[in-house]
């Protein structure tokens, strides 16, 4: 008799973006049968990194649980990161932005779905008073069936990542469907290795050709020789049927990677930002010059089209007088090499920005898949 494995409890992640989210689901153990955003650029990118899953490009406010459970069934877990520019301190902090309402969207879809779990990601503004409405009106969706953890803070850098990102995420799970769990089974372990900036861009080319900005032009040759959990993160740790194959074959056979996107600055700029000691920023861009000893802060994604398309700030090179690329963002926020983004630098940015760094995201969904009880 052939010997069938088991399968693996199955995830469906709403506002999938390019994947960040995703690639914790995978490496944790865990099934991405669907991704759903409205952003065909980063559609396109996840499409590639997770050929496995199946996509749906439309916009989460017009779709239903059922409209779900018909294209991938029922999943033992929804997570998902709802917009977070309207909440955001750093942004306009706008209780009216329309896309504030996605966040209850997403508890909605959850109560139609009932799947096992939910795991929800924002920015730490959406606790403020001002909000208190709208996260009300999103629990009530899974007040009655669901057990609710308070709402958790995580920082990326106490899990191995490279960024001090700091995000609060909702977690819940039906009951009887899950052991016991708090919010301290979800701290960092022990042997946790703190990945300082100086690390993260380790053997990645530093003088960039200004003039390299087009695909052909961004992939350029990388040092590979790195220890411990990071390395094994960034060079390997690959599911079956997640990644690219000829990205993946570029970094292990010629030690290439892509994203090496360089940035025109004017002479003037660039004797400019010479002047900038680390961890100050430029007076006229704000762009802020890296701590190579200390850890990134959090990238942010600029606006969309239709929202002006306004670049984000991107933070200096801790030793060269230029802006990050876009693959030196992807390093910094805990992705792989072998990771691919948009061909641009607008879009792979908004990309990175928007993203949950995969190694917080694995950690977190380690825990839960370890609580599950009944794992098909």
């Amino acid at each position: 008799m052939k010997f069938k494995p088991k399968k693996k409890p199955s995830i469906v992640e709403l506002f999938s973006g390019v994947g960040g989210f995703s690639l914790g689901v995978a490496r944790a153990g865990f099934s991405l049968v669907g991704a759903i955003d409205n952003d065909s650029r980063a559609m396109a990118a996840h499409s590639c990194n997770f050929p496995g899953s199946k996509h749906w490009i439309t916009d989460i406010s017009n779709i239903t649980g059922d409209d779900i459970v018909a294209r991938f069934k029922v999943p033992t877990g929804i997570i998902g990161g709802p917009p977070c520019q309207g909440f955001s301190y750093i942004g306009k902090n706008d209780d009216l932005d329309t896309r504030n309402k996605l966040f209850v969207d997403f508890f909605r879809i959850v109560k139609e779905c009932s799947p096992v779990f939910f795991l929800a990601e924002n920015v730490p503004g959406i606790l403020g008073a001002k909000y208190n409405d709208i996260r009300e009106k999103a629990f009530s969706h899974v007040a009655e069936e669901y057990i609710m953890m308070p709402p958790m803070k995580f920082t990326a850098s106490d899990y191995g990542a490279p960024t001090s990102r700091t995000r609060v995420f909702f977690f819940g799970y039906l009951r009887g469907g899950m052991r016991d769990l708090k919010p301290a089974d979800f701290d960092p372990t022990d042997n946790i290795e703190f990945v300082k900036v100086k690390d993260a861009l380790k053997g990645l080319p530093r003088k960039i050709d200004p003039d390299r900005t087009s695909i052909n032009g961004g992939w350029m040759k990388v040092g590979i020789s790195f220890n411990g959990s990071f390395g094994a993160r960034l060079n390997g740790n690959i599911p079956i049927g997640v990644g690219e194959k000829d990205a993946i074959n570029a970094l292990k056979n010629n030690a290439l990677v892509s994203g090496c996107l360089g940035t025109h600055h004017s002479k003037k700029v660039a004797r400019r930002y010479s002047a900038i000691k680390p961890g100050k920023s430029d007076s006229i861009s704000k762009s802020r010059r890296l701590e190579a000893t200390g850890f990134c802060p959090t990238l942010r994604a600029g606006t969309g089209s239709e929202r002006g398309s306004y670049q984000a700030v991107r933070p200096l090179h801790p030793t060269e007088n230029r802006v990050i690329t876009p693959r030196e963002a992807a390093r910094l926020q805990g992705f792989p090499d072998w990771f691919q983004f948009d061909t641009t630098i607008w879009h792979s940015f908004r990309q990175i920005g928007n993203s949950v760094s995969p190694i917080l995201a694995e950690h977190l969904l380690s825990v839960i898949n370890k609580a599950l009880i009944n794992k098909e």
